[in-house]
């Protein structure tokens, strides 16, 4: 990972979110330049939303980057971003980004981010390992990720975009996405790629369960028949968002393990957020 970014070390954030007579608080908060977080904005439902703010332009070449987050037990934490991310030009050299992730018992995190702009010539290298400490864990992940500035004429022009996600329930592994793409070397308007579409949006939604957990197999990973249904029907639910906008292209997966995964076309990013946001209250919904 490259050490040479104007900052002359590692950005860093690191996140910790308790509850405390029946809100969410921030327990714990450290970041390095160019980063800083925004007072958080309360929930109605007493949880938090927290934004970190840049104070550079977006990602540069040598940029490096450390995020971390614990959401401890009963606490419900949304981490947002401020804008668009910005991957900028790149004569050489990429940036890189790791993202450590712990959700604890009867916890709740909504991962929120605004979508990414891959610039023309840009590398960039993402990896995010996330943590859920058993059944009542509850994670919504979202990721949306431009073709790069299409108004520009930089369609699909970045030199490379990665980003690997590793979710783990307990300790075991339950759902690994490795999004990788070299236009240069792969046919991205091609079928099996963005088939003529400029924006894709990634999503994860853990399966819900009775907050004790008594609903759900910790042994087989299998959801039982009361969380069953509430499941099944959110994935019909989610179906007929997708199948009801015409300006999209999308599915969702069960997974043997009951969660579910998105994976979402268009051709701007508003309307993938518009489409997001309905899914994620939704969740918020099925959830109470």
């Amino acid at each position: 990972m490259s050490m040479d970014n104007k900052f002359g070390k590692i950005s860093r954030i690191s996140a910790c979110a308790a509850l405390k007579d029946g809100r969410t608080i921030l327990e714990d908060l450290s970041f390095t330049a160019p980063y800083k977080i925004m007072m958080p904005f309360e929930k109605e439902n007493g949880g938090i939303q927290i934004m970190p703010l840049c104070a550079s332009a977006g990602i540069m070449a040598g940029d490096s980057q450390e995020f971390s987050y614990h959401v401890k037990e009963g606490a419900d934490l949304e981490v947002l971003s401020q804008s668009f991310e910005k991957i900028h030009k790149m004569d050489e050299g990429s940036a890189a980004r790791t993202i450590e992730v712990q959700v604890d018992k009867n916890a709740t995190l909504y991962y929120y981010p605004q979508p990414v702009i891959p610039f023309a010539q840009s590398a960039f290298d993402s990896k995010m390992t996330i943590h859920l400490e058993d059944e009542t864990s509850r994670l919504f992940l979202l990721e949306i990720i431009s073709c790069g500035r299409n108004a520009h004429d930089e369609r699909f022009q970045y030199r490379r975009f990665s980003s690997k996600v590793l979710l783990y329930r307990g300790d075991k592994l339950i759902y690994r996405d490795n999004t990788s793409y070299e236009p240069d070397k792969m046919p991205m308007e091609g079928i099996g790629m963005y088939e003529g579409y400029t924006h894709m949006a990634n999503l994860f939604l853990s399966k819900i369960c009775s907050r004790d957990g008594e609903n759900c197999s910790q042994e087989s990973g299998t959801v039982k028949t009361a969380d069953s249904t509430i499941n099944l029907e959110l994935q019909e639910k989610i179906w007929q968002i997708l199948d009801e906008d015409s300006e999209i292209d999308g599915g969702v997966t069960r997974l043997t393990t009951g969660d579910l995964a998105l994976r979402i076309f268009g051709h701007r990013a508003q309307k993938l957020q518009q489409v997001a946001e309905k899914i994620k209250k939704l969740y918020e919904t099925e959830q109470r």
